[in-house]
């Protein structure tokens, strides 16, 4: 009624945007996918809640995801695993997977999703959407359950690149009651995607193409040689701090965690799924040192990035190195050869939760069938940089849109 009287809000104004089930919405019941909050009921809307709210989105909903966000896969045990609307045999990818799916499969034009170590950009690249994990402290945390403080993010999961420009920028901005909130200028952002990459210089780090499944670097080198042919300037560049950072991220998320969740582990141990609660109690082990030391190898990696964003204006990368395994398997091949899930799942999207930098990952091809994903990463508050270059290869490849195997039978 309010379109049609004329009071038109904006690019938002009665879009579907569902609610990744951490993120508090009042009077609604709030789960984070557990058990010990599966009645949970909020009596304040999150920040992003209010945001798309002024902005006149609908709300279709709460969306699934790994217990606590913890984890990749969201193998839920309290709810039920997220199918990958792909192959629905295989993992979504997680934390956000209800978000990633819903997306996909046409259940909400846009989602809300969270990452603290890739929770966007896994699920994003798994299902074949648009996924973006902001600069940290660009978007308020307030009214979602945290993970771990330091590397926690909000974020858009949407159908296309311009979608998640105006997410971004309804979401975006500074918030006092969030203490990781920073006060920095946002923009239009949807305005800084110029449909031109000419002259725009692309960095690649081999640390992103080690160790990984040949149809995905193939795919994603690819994808960089199509931008290539379109002006912009690929360069090799070298983050020799880049080879410690999945330590630094494990340390941190483990011990932050913890001591989110150590009143809960010590008096309700039992109600916490089997891979959660073993992942808690794996982050009480490290010292005080570990923690500290993983935070110099943090702040060693971000000064390397500044400087390397001094030459370049984005780097790509793969989101993952590999392809999702079946619902229930610890195990993936990676060119053949049978490699732990979660040793491989975060390698490429850790970094970039460590230094707080924007990352967006756009699908850029398929193998066997699934979705390949490509993050573009660029300077702090640089999202219209990202964005554009994804919009550019977007726009380039039509025919990677494409409907899940399973909206087609």
């Amino acid at each position: 009624m309010e379109i049609l009287s004329g009071n038109y809000r904006g690019p938002l104004h009665g879009i579907p945007v569902a609610i990744k089930d951490n993120i508090y919405f009042a009077n609604e019941t709030t789960t984070m996918g557990s058990k010990i909050h599966r009645h949970f009921q909020p009596s304040y809307h999150a920040t992003v809640v209010e945001k798309l709210s002024e902005a006149g989105a609908v709300f279709p909903g709460k969306l699934n995801l790994h217990e606590y966000a913890w984890g990749a896969t969201n193998n839920n045990p309290h709810f039920g695993p997220v199918r990958n609307p792909w192959d629905t045999e295989r993992i979504s990818g997680g934390s956000s997977g209800g978000s990633g799916v819903a997306t996909a499969a046409h259940m909400t034009i846009a989602s809300l999703g969270t990452d603290t170590g890739g929770s966007i950009r896994i699920p994003s690249s798994f299902c074949g959407i648009v996924g973006l994990k902001p600069t940290h402290g660009l978007v308020s945390k307030y009214g979602c359950f945290p993970l771990a403080w330091s590397l926690d993010h909000i974020g858009p999961m949407t159908k296309t690149v311009e979608d998640a420009a105006y997410v971004l920028e309804a979401i975006a901005g500074y918030d006092p009651k969030d203490p990781t909130s920073i006060d920095a200028p946002t923009a239009r952002y949807s305005t800084q995607l110029t449909e031109s990459v000419k002259g725009v210089k692309i960095g690649i780090e081999p640390y992103f193409f080690d160790n990984v499944d040949a149809e995905v670097e193939k795919a994603v080198k690819n994808a960089i040689s199509s931008l290539e042919r379109e002006g912009a300037i690929v360069e090799t560049v070298r983050i020799p701090t880049l080879q410690y950072a999945q330590y630094a991220e494990m340390i941190t998320i483990i011990s932050e965690a913890s001591a989110i969740h150590h009143h809960n582990l010590v008096e309700r141990e039992e109600d916490f799924g089997d891979d959660v609660r073993f992942l808690l109690k794996l982050g009480e082990i490290p010292s005080a040192v570990d923690y500290l030391q993983a935070q110099q190898i943090r702040l060693k990696l971000d000064r390397e990035f500044k400087e390397i964003f001094d030459k370049v204006d984005v780097i790509i990368t793969p989101t993952l190195p590999l392809l999702p395994p079946k619902i229930g398997q610890d195990t993936v091949l990676l060119n053949g050869k049978e490699v732990n899930f979660l040793d491989h799942i975060i390698r490429f999207t850790g970094p970039f939760n460590l230094t707080g930098l924007p990352a967006v990952t756009v699908p850029c091809g398929f193998a066997q069938g699934l979705p390949i994903g490509m993050q573009i990463v660029g300077p702090a508050f640089q999202e219209g940089k990202i964005l554009n270059v994804a919009d550019v290869f977007e726009k380039l490849h039509p025919e990677l849109k494409q409907n899940p195997i399973a909206l087609k039978q």
